[in-house]
């Protein structure tokens, strides 16, 4: 499968050196626009199976979604354009972060994607008293945040107080572009502390035992943040 990286200049670029470890992978520049409307948008797009687009601009997205192929939209414009968006394109998302994606989307090549990048999903050896041994990311962010964060964690112990420098350290290497209802750099931490405590969990309940009120306090907030969206 082949993935098309489409920029306007400003995001996307750490992506596509990660991306194009595990798919063929292109970069592709589109116009960067500063009027708030333009219209005949020229955009010639080589053939690639997804896009995923790091336009700023939302005519410039359309006129990706034009191509009638599947699209994932690593910066969105909220609720209405993806509404608009999917009268002209049904296979495009619009996921809450990039690392929130999963292989669950009714698009194949989305799915295929999404079984490589996307929600993180980790293999982890800790002993019961919440020392981590090793971690290995099986599925995480494409701007390589969860790698680079979580070669950190062994040796660590898990708590809350490590948790949050955790997250913290998710949001230093996250590249997510604070721009529209997406890419939320504290909701990629809170995703990440998430699913990295669930691994713990699985292993040694016992260490996952130690940050339940954490946690459930970090969940609520998490919650919040998505039913806002």
């Amino acid at each position: 499968m082949k993935i098309g990286i489409v920029s306007d200049g400003k995001f996307g670029d750490r992506a596509f050196e990660v991306i194009r470890e595990k798919f063929p992978t292109e970069w592709i520049l589109a116009p960067c626009i500063q009027s708030p409307v333009a219209d005949d948008i020229e955009l010639t797009l080589p053939e690639c199976d997804l896009y995923i687009s790091y336009v700023r601009h939302p005519d410039v997205a359309l006129a990706i979604l034009e191509k009638q192929k599947p699209v994932i939209l690593g910066v969105s414009f909220g609720q209405g354009f993806l509404r608009q968006a999917k009268g002209i394109n049904e296979n495009i998302v619009a996921p809450l972060t990039m690392c929130s994606l999963e292989d669950t989307t009714w698009v194949p090549e989305i799915n295929e994607f999404a079984k490589v990048f996307g929600r993180p999903v980790f293999d982890v050896n800790v002993r019961d008293d919440g020392t981590i041994e090793s971690v290995r990311v099986i599925r995480g962010s494409q701007c390589g945040s969860t790698v680079a964060a979580s070669a950190e964690l062994p040796g660590t112990r898990v708590s809350p107080e490590q948790l949050r420098h955790y997250g913290l350290r998710i949001c230093h290497f996250c590249r997510a572009p604070r721009l529209g209802k997406t890419c939320d750099k504290e909701v990629a931490g809170l995703i990440h502390i998430r699913e990295l405590v669930h691994a713990v969990s699985a292993v040694s309940p016992v260490a996952g035992a130690r940050v339940t009120q954490f946690t459930d306090e970090m969940e609520k907030i998490l919650n919040q943040k998505m039913y806002v969206r």
